[in-house]
């Protein structure tokens, strides 16, 4: 059994469905981790009677304007496997739950009205899919809770058998509606802490920029745990870090704000160059994020290093708006850790996209030796419309283990257990591109040139099956 935990670098990816008018749910409901034997489907039936099924019943006002029913003799008919009635969100080509597995994810209209941190993203791209829900005042499904679900999502929708770790609803933090409930994280007892702002974000507008800083450490270091804590507004924030072999000229200079368009939109491509030879470490579109890598797990960092901070703001008011993150790294001894992670970075530079034409492109990449992949993440520029990952070889060839449909903010994946493979075993991605334009478009550093990248985190194996 796989679970997978996913995050996306900005833009979310979707759930419930149908339009909820009034309040439904309870202030203090969530469901906890103690029913470890139940299936995830009974699990995600718990969490919607808690939160949803009091409105979505027989004879209901909201019932009667969404079409959907949450009762537990027919949530699940009337969840999986079906279109909405939400005419924009049936247009977009969403179902309420998909059972594709990956592919389902950015497709589901459930996700897209409860994952209530992404409320800016909500309301400004798709204000016609009604209103999230619960609907505010009432609190929102808890992380543990959105967790749960996402990997129940994930792993196809099943109505039997256990595909998300219960332990994951242990986590009762949620999202505040508040603006003013950030708090700064305090620097950890042991590692170092990056602080990125205050700064402005543009009125009725966005900021996306990157921001490189220094950590100061003399000597190499592990990290087997980041959290990450942002002001309201937030599309997304990423941790880069720089290869051993990225030439001098792509690396930039420290604390300075580059930003990848100015007030107005018009994109500045310098800012644009150090993007192909990012090595992606962490990832949120949540205020909050504490992320542990599998236990006894760690990343080395080494001596005198520097990270690649990525922020992406959204601001719909008319004023200018603050935004600012804390990024806090854990350090841990390294003679307790039994595995040093390392990087994915496949990279396929073999790009030819004739003008006018959608063109699929295919590439496999094995390692050379065996490998736990615990966490992949895909990058492409804007012709970009699919991007799978296949397993290539063994006895899982051609299993799907990740689908992007978001070029600008695909989805980043946790694996647990990881995905283990054996020396010669591999991915094979497969990348969809339309080329709108009137002419060819190929390999290139340029947002209007081409990429075809897979990211991701593992350790190597030492005996295991």
């Amino acid at each position: 059994m796989m679970r997978r935990r996913i995050t996306t670098a900005g833009r979310c990816l979707a759930i419930l469905a149908g339009l909820w008018a009034s309040a439904c749910g309870d202030q203090d409901n969530k469901v906890t981790a103690s029913a470890s034997q139940l299936s995830t489907w009974s699990q995600v039936q718990q969490i919607l009677d808690a939160n949803c099924t009091s409105c979505h019943t027989v004879g209901t006002s909201q019932a009667r304007q969404s079409g959907l029913i949450l009762t537990p003799d027919v949530a699940y008919e009337q969840l999986v496997g079906r279109n909405p009635t939400n005419p924009a969100a049936l247009a977009d080509g969403l179902q309420r739950v998909g059972t594709a597995g990956p592919v389902s994810l950015p497709t589901s209209l459930l996700w897209e009205k409860i994952n209530a941190a992404n409320e800016d993203h909500f309301t400004s791209d798709h204000p016609d899919y009604g209103t999230l829900m619960p609907p505010p005042p009432q609190p929102p499904l808890t992380y543990g809770e959105l967790e749960l679900i996402r990997a129940w999502i994930y792993a196809g929708a099943p109505e039997a058998g256990q595909v998300a770790d219960p332990a994951l609803l242990a986590n009762e933090d949620r999202y505040s509606y508040e603006a003013d409930d950030f708090v700064p994280l305090l620097a950890p007892a042991e590692g170092f802490q990056l602080h990125l702002g205050p700064f402005d974000v543009f009125p009725q507008g966005e900021r996306e920029f990157f921001y490189y800083q220094g950590l100061g450490n003399d000597e190499p270091i592990y990290i087997d745990r980041v959290e990450i804590t942002m002001r309201r507004g937030s599309h997304h924030f990423i941790l880069y870090g720089f290869g051993d072999r990225t030439p001098t000229w792509a690396l930039p200079d420290t604390e300075v704000f580059r930003d990848l368009r100015d007030s107005t939109g018009y994109p500045i491509p310098a800012n644009y160059l150090a993007m192909p030879f990012h090595r992606f470490l962490v990832g949120t579109q949540w205020p909050a994020l504490d992320y542990s890598l599998p236990e006894g797990v760690a990343l080395e960092i080494p001596a005198d290093y520097a990270f690649d901070m990525n922020a992406h703001y959204l601001n719909r008011t008319d004023a200018v708006a603050t935004g600012e993150v804390y990024v806090n790294l854990h350090t841990v001894d390294p003679e307790t850790i039994q595995h040093t992670a390392k990087v994915v970075d496949f990279n396929n530079t073999d790009i030819a996209l004739p003008a006018g034409e959608r063109t699929t492109l295919e590439r496999v990449f094995r390692f050379d030796e065996d490998a736990s992949v615990f966490q992949l993440f895909s990058h492409a520029h804007e012709l970009n419309t699919e991007f799978r990952v296949e397993i290539a070889g063994g006895d899982r060839d051609g299993e799907e283990v990740y689908y992007s449909n978001d070029w600008e903010h695909p989805p980043i994946v946790e694996y647990d257990p990881p995905i283990i493979l054996q020396r010669g075993e591999g991915f094979r991605l497969i990348a969809t591109y339309d080329n709108t334009h009137d002419r060819d478009i190929g390999f290139g550093l340029l947002s209007t040139d081409e990429m075809m990248i897979l990211f991701g985190l593992y350790y190597p194996n030492q005996g295991e099956g």
